[in-house]
C-alpha cells in the first residue's frame, strides 16, 4: 500500500501544477463525554494521500522545490504512549511512511511564512483550522506589505478538495479488492442478522449479530449508524434507535454495512418476520425491487446517475398507482413530485472512504456521464408511514428499501453485493434459515 499512497501524491503533485503548496490536516480526536473520546478515525482525504492513521497530523505537499512530502505528526513519547500506544513519531514518518521530512505537530504554524516565500498557489481548506488560517492570513498580509524588499505573496488559495476529490471518485483495483471484501463481510453479517428476524426478537439483537460479525470478520465495526427498523419504524429513513421487539407479519428494514481498512459497504434489505412475505408487504416489496432492477438495467458507463433515478421513480410512482397510493395519470405524477409523499430521497450516491462518498455529481452543469472505476449504490424506496391518512389502513406503517453497492466497468457493471439475496423467496429462505 506504501506504493499506492506515494502514486497518489505524484497525481496530486502534478495537478497543483508548479511553484504551489498544499497543506492537508489529519483527524484530531473527539471528544465523547468528559476525558474520554470517540474510537479514533482518520480524515479521510488524509488516509488517501498518506495512509497516515494517527491523530493530530498533518501533510506538506510541494512543487516549489522543497520537499515534496513532508508529514507533521505528534513525537514520540513514551509516558504518553504508556496511556495511548504507539505513536511512529518524526523517525517512523519518515522510515515507515515514505516522508521526505517529518517534524513535530506543533510546529507546523511556525513554518507557515517559509512555506510561503516562493509559491504563487497555496492550497488548503479554510475553516478547519482557526489557528492555522490566521497564522496563512497574517503571513500573506505580511508579504505584501514588504512587497518593496522583493516579496511577491502567492495570488491563489485553492481547495485542495476540488484535485482529491475528484481522484477518489475513481476507485483504483487496490481500493475496489477492499470494497469487495467489505461487502463480503456485509453479505455475511446480513445472513446472520436474517437468521433472527422473528417475531419476539428485539431490533438491537439483529444491530449486535452485525457488529459482532463486522468485527469477527476483521472489519473496523460499521460504516455508519446501523439501521433495524421494524414495521412502521422502517418508514423513518435514519431510524437508529433499534429498541423495539419485532412482530410476525411486519417486515424489518435493515440498513448496515462494514468499514474495511477506511472503505464503506452500504447495503439496505428488507426481511419479512417470521419468514413469509404476505398481502401488502409483498406488493410493496415487488414494487421496490422492480424499480431497483429497472435502475440497473440502465447502469452503464455514458448513463447517469439522474437516468437510474428518474427510471426508478417512474416505476415506482407506476407501482403507487397499482398499490392504490396516487391516482391519475403517470406522467403528470412523476412531472408534480407526487411520489415524494412516499419516496422522499434519491437513487444513488457515490461510495468509497465516505458512505456518502466524495465527488461531483455534475459537469457542466448537467449530470456526469457514468465512467468506469465510480462506485455508488442504488436504493429506491417506499415508506408508508403509520399516520398516512391518504393510504389504504392496509399499507400504512409499510417501508421497504433494498440497497446495493454498484461498480461500472468498461462494458456495463458489477453488482460487488450480489451475493446478498433480495428475491422474495431467496430473502424468506435467509430468514428461514436455510
Amino acid at each position: 500500500m506504501r506504493i499506492v499512497f506515494a502514486q497518489r501524491r505524484r497525481r496530486f503533485l502534478e495537478a497543483m501544477g508548479p511553484d504551489a503548496v498544499a497543506v492537508i490536516l489529519g483527524a484530531r480526536l473527539a471528544t465523547r463525554s468528559a476525558d474520554t473520546h470517540f474510537p479514533f478515525r482518520q480524515d479521510s482525504d488524509f488516509w488517501y494521500m498518506t495512509g497516515f492513521n494517527h491523530p493530530h497530523a498533518a501533510a506538506v505537499l510541494r512543487t516549489d522545490g522543497g520537499p515534496a512530502f513532508t508529514l507533521f505528526v505528534e513525537p514520540r513519547q513514551p509516558e504518553a504512549e504508556v496511556w495511548n500506544g504507539y505513536r511512529p513519531g518524526v523517525e517512523g514518518a519518515v522510515r515507515d511512511y515514505g516522508a521526505d521530512a517529518a517534524f513535530p505537530a506543533d510546529e507546523l504554524i511556525a513554518t507557515v511564512p517559509t512555506l510561503l516565500e516562493k509559491v504563487r498557489r497555496v492550497f488548503h481548506v479554510l475553516g478547519r483550522d482557526a489557528a492555522l488560517d490566521a497564522k496563512l492570513v497574517e503571513s500573506l498580509e505580511t508579504m505584501r506589505l514588504r512587497s518593496r524588499m522583493g516579496l511577491v505573496p502567492p495570488t491563489e488559495i485553492v481547495d485542495p478538495r476540488s484535485i482529491l476529490h475528484e481522484m477518489r471518485l475513481f476507485k483504483e483495483p487496490s481500493e475496489l479488492e477492499i470494497m469487495c471484501q467489505a461487502a463480503d463481510i456485509s453479505r455475511e453479517a446480513h445472513a446472520a442478522a436474517a437468521r433472527l428476524a422473528h417475531s419476539g426478537a428485539y431490533e438491537y439483537e439483529l444491530e449486535a449479530m452485525l457488529d459482532f460479525t463486522f468485527r469477527r470478520r476483521g472489519a473496523s465495526g460499521p460504516a455508519y449508524s446501523t439501521i433495524v427498523g421494524g414495521g412502521k419504524n422502517a418508514t423513518v429513513l435514519h431510524y437508529i434507535t433499534n429498541d423495539q421487539p419485532l412482530r410476525e407479519g411486519e417486515l424489518v428494514l435493515v440498513d448496515a454495512g462494514c468499514e474495511l481498512k477506511g472503505y464503506a459497504s452500504d447495503v439496505t434489505r428488507t426481511y419479512p418476520i417470521g419468514g413469509k412475505f404476505e398481502g401488502a408487504a409483498r406488493s410493496v416489496y415487488e414494487v421496490v425491487l422492480a424499480a431497483q432492477e429497472a435502475a440497473f438495467a440502465v447502469a452503464k458507463p455514458g448513463a447517469t446517475l439522474e437516468q437510474l433515478h428518474t427510471t426508478a421513480v417512474r416505476v415506482l410512482t407506476d407501482g403507487m398507482v397499482h398499490l392504490g397510493l396516487l391516482s391519475g395519470n403517470l406522467d403528470d405524477l412523476v412531472a408534480s413530485d407526487a411520489y415524494r409523499k412516499y419516496y422522499m430521497h434519491r437513487t444513488s450516491h457515490w461510495l468509497g472512504l465516505d458512505v456518502h462518498d466524495v465527488g461531483a455529481y455534475t459537469a457542466n452543469g448537467k449530470p456526469r456521464p457514468l465512467e468506469p472505476g465510480m462506485v455508488f449504490t442504488i436504493e429506491p424506496g417506499l415508506y408508508v408511514s403509520a399516520d398516512a391518512e391518504a393510504a389504504s389502513p392496509r399499507l400504512r406503517g409499510i417501508g421497504v428499501r433494498i440497497e446495493d453497492d454498484v461498480l461500472i466497468t468498461p462494458s456495463g457493471h458489477q453488482n460487488l453485493t450480489a451475493a446478498i439475496p433480495k428475491r422474495p423467496e431467496d430473502v424468506e429462505a435467509w430468514v428461514r434459515g436455510a
